[in-house]
């Protein structure tokens, strides 16, 4: 759809999160994101998402760089284009996926846009990102705008309805078809009973998702009730394995045959009931939790290193995981991130229509100068913090304002 729009003012500074060390983000003048390519479009953002996986980041687990913009969930409208674009026009409302693709190499032309072969100098890394570690030198959209490489590739133009559905449209830059994904990757089918591991933004996702595809029995395995009530809510049945053993519930409500899909929705810093960090936790239930022949999807992030692990084996990237039983099972796993532009159109069309609702999750909506104490909050998994959107173009609560100014002057 196409907006009016006043004359774009061009600004040398913006304000933008920035990443200064561990647990340590800012709101910060950066310089303004720019037009670099002609293929290049900029996107004033309007809605932009705290993403589970930026506590990667943020708690200093990565090799972030200290200056960095986060931010890879977004959604705005676009203010200049390149000479080179021509489907994106000034006024569009558009969302991106996380994934920058280059749109012609063999990866992006399968659908892989997820593993693009092009836009990550790193020759060894096939992928690239906004604001993230190791996903290319690109600037994150928790700012006022975005340069966004590719933009008739990388946009996605938003129906009219899109104003009126900003915060479910903008899921679709990552966690709706991230949890879409974790379903395909298990292959669910009409009827299937699925387990899925974790019930923070991306498990709810694939939860919902899930119910889409005409499962017949959901079951969501987490230890925080508020999130476990949403899943509920989604017509799921909620599994808390603090109080009893995750598995023997599953195999309990499915006749002691295991689920038929499994899907890993938390990563390597998943815990056990008290806590502990287990990087194999999640990863060799699922194992015991779906049935012999089925098969499990996994896209929570598992790292190539974590030297900050307390884990000897994790702090190489590897994890003692249970393949003999795996094998013996006969079971199947397929892994990865997302390729966002194979879901996204399609479940922007299950938004339009009605059929999907993302937004749900929601648990609360601030503006970019709130983001740090969202941070703190979020990374503590606080209860009620389930899902975190910023609005750049909204103000802060007075007393939010005057707890930063004092947080920039003790810095």
């Amino acid at each position: 759809m196409a907006l009016f729009l006043h004359p774009f003012l061009k600004y040398k500074i913006m304000k933008a999160l920035v990443y200064y060390g561990p647990r340590d983000v800012r709101i910060s003048e950066m310089p303004d994101a720019k037009i670099e390519e002609p293929t290049d479009v900029l996107v004033k953002i309007t809605t932009t998402n705290i993403c589970g996986s930026d506590l990667h980041m943020y708690e200093g687990r990565t090799d972030m760089e200290k200056g960095r913009i986060f931010g890879h969930e977004n959604l705005g409208v676009v203010v200049e284009i390149g000479k080179a674009v021509s489907q994106i026009k000034k006024g569009d409302m558009v969302c991106m996926p996380f994934n920058i693709g280059c749109g012609h190499c063999k990866n992006c032309e399968a659908g892989l846009t997820g593993f693009c072969l092009t836009m990550n100098p790193d020759p060894k890394m096939a992928g690239a990102a906004y604001g993230f570690a190791g996903m290319g030198p690109y600037s994150g959209g928790q700012a006022e705008y975005l340069r966004v490489p590719y933009g008739d590739f990388n946009c996605l133009k938003l129906p009219d309805d899109a104003i009126e559905k900003e915060t479910d449209y903008v899921m679709l830059s990552d966690i709706f078809p991230t949890g879409y994904h974790a379903t395909e990757l298990a292959g669910v089918k009409p009827g299937d009973s699925v387990v899925i591991y974790g019930a923070g933004p991306v498990g709810l996702m694939a939860a919902h998702s899930a119910a889409i595809k005409g499962a017949s029995k959901i079951m969501v395995v987490d230890n925080h009730p508020d999130r476990l009530k949403l899943a509920e809510e989604m017509g799921a049945i909620a599994i808390d394995f603090s109080k009893t053993s995750a598995v023997d519930q599953v195999l309990e409500l499915t006749k002691g045959n295991g689920a038929d899909r499994g899907c890993e929705c938390v990563g390597y810093q998943c815990c056990d009931k008290h806590g502990a960090e287990h990087s194999n936790a999640t990863m060799n239930e699922l194992v015991q939790a779906v049935k012999a022949t089925g098969s499990i999807g996994v896209v929570g992030v598992f790292v190539k290193k974590d030297p900050k692990s307390k884990e000897e084996l994790q702090k190489k990237g590897h994890m003692d995981f249970d393949f003999g039983t795996f094998w013996m099972k006969g079971q199947r796993m397929a892994t990865g991130q997302a390729n966002v532009k194979a879901y996204n159109r399609q479940l922007c069309e299950l938004i339009s229509s009605g059929k999907a609702n993302p937004s749900r999750i929601i648990s609360h909506e601030l503006a970019l100068d709130e983001a740090p104490e969202a941070y703190k909050h979020f990374d503590a998994r606080d209860k009620g913090w389930t899902k975190v959107i910023l609005k750049p173009g909204k103000a802060a609560k007075k007393a939010d304002k005057k707890h930063q100014k004092e947080h920039s002057s003790a810095d």
